[in-house]
């Protein structure tokens, strides 16, 4: 018992010497701590990365985004627009020291595609700005949606004032069709002489409703007469009776504000039909392919343009050298379009550079302020509403080829 008794003394005895000992140690503890603050020298390391990661995001791509119609309907149109845009591209891939990407969306020849189209360049692509398209009812779909995310857009050929009225971040470096119908029906009575003039209407096409209504409204002020103005819907293919009953009212002119297709059989019906009067269109029948689909029916029809053609006697430098380097890479003469693709690249380059900074409002208030700016299609200076001011060429086509035979300023 006493020996139980005196194991268990020695016992509790070595414990209460061994707390006495850590609680020496007890004090030390907190020794270790300066070394728990070795991390302290982190916070410092955070803005050194940030500072590093800045030059990083200044020198990426400048993204932009590219919409036209590459199938459907319009597409040779807007291939022709994309290969402009493309050259422009290869001759000037950076600014302000930064690479430029291009990120192309088919918009299909539709105006939902072609909404659904600025969308994903928007939201998915994040690019700064836009350019596009061939296509007035296509702009005006895909032009809905830039203006309201904020983000400036460039339009190629869209003439209708609806694409860029109202409108803080819509642009275009082409004519508009008010413009461009006062020009044809200037034309049309002070150098052809036509007092009497018919209308042959796409009334499901936007471009073509509203470039017969100027053509109407300008040819009307000059003194003329409109003797007859049928219609038809896109894609129809017969227009024998429209014709038959504008024979008739024997106009001196008949003005087709038409794409280069329809027009081009319009034209072959009319010469089935035995029509001598004299056929004009718009810019929208600026294409190589009309003579391929209408043959010798063609021959002898003007039509209003841009200010560009390779067959223009005097060209400005920029002219010259897009003409030659299309030439020396291709085996096709350049198009208006392909201009117009090259010309809209261009000027939001020059807005970039303008305005120090790929930030979409800078771009905005760059191109708001564009001024003589040299392209391909002639100098162009950007209005208060958004809309290039330059002047309206003519072409007629002469033995089976376009020649560029005029300029004309629109008495309005």
């Amino acid at each position: 018992m006493k020996k139980g008794l005196l194991l268990g003394l020695i016992v509790v005895i070595a414990v209460i010497g061994f707390m006495m000992m850590q609680g020496q140690k007890a004090p030390e503890a907190p020794a270790p701590e300066p070394a728990a603050e070795a991390p302290a020298p982190e916070p410092a390391e955070e803005p050194a990365e940030e500072a590093a990661e800045e030059p990083v995001a200044d020198a990426g791509p400048i993204r932009i985004g590219v919409y036209l119609p590459l199938t459907g309907q319009n597409a040779f149109g807007g291939q022709l627009e994309l290969d402009g845009v493309r050259m422009a591209h290869e001759e000037k891939p950076e600014v302000l020291g930064r690479k430029v990407e291009l990120f192309v969306v088919d918009n299909k020849s539709d105006k939902v595609e072609s909404a659904n189209a600025v969308k994903r360049l928007i939201e998915r692509e994040k690019v700064v700005a836009v350019i596009g398209t061939y296509g007035s009812s296509l702009a005006m779909a895909g032009g809905e949606v830039a203006e309201s995310a904020g983000i400036p857009m460039v339009g190629t050929s869209c003439t209708n004032p609806l694409v860029t009225q109202g409108k803080k971040y819509i642009f275009r470096v082409c004519f508009i069709d008010p413009l461009q119908g006062a020009g044809a029906a200037t034309y049309a009575h002070k150098v052809i002489g036509a007092q009497k003039a018919a209308l042959l209407t796409d009334v499901a096409n936007d471009y073509a409703v509203g470039l017969a209504g100027f053509f109407e409204r300008s040819f009307l002020k000059l003194g003329g007469e409109i003797v007859a103005k049928l219609n038809y819907n896109s894609g129809d293919q017969d227009f024998t009776a429209q014709l038959t009953e504008i024979i008739s009212k024997e106009p001196d002119i008949l003005f087709i504000p038409a794409y280069f297709a329809e027009g081009a059989i319009i034209m072959k019906q009319a010469q089935e039909l035995g029509v001598e009067f004299q056929i004009m269109g718009g810019d929208a029948m600026d294409n190589p392919q009309i003579v391929e689909i209408g043959g010798d029916a063609v021959e002898g029809f003007v039509h209003t343009t841009f200010p560009y053609d390779p067959s223009m006697e005097d060209m400005n430098p920029v002219a010259r050298r897009f003409t030659d380097n299309w030439m020396a890479k291709r085996s096709d003469d350049p198009n208006v379009n392909a201009a117009l693709g090259y010309d809209s690249y261009m000027i939001l380059i020059d807005a970039i550079e303008r305005a120090g900074s790929a930030d979409p409002e800078a771009i905005t208030a760059a191109l708001a302020a564009t001024k003589d700016f040299e392209g391909v299609t002639g100098l162009t200076t950007i209005n208060e509403t958004h809309d290039a001011e330059k002047p309206i060429g003519i072409v007629q086509i002469k033995d089976g080829k376009k020649q560029y035979i005029a300029t004309i300023t629109p008495e309005l």
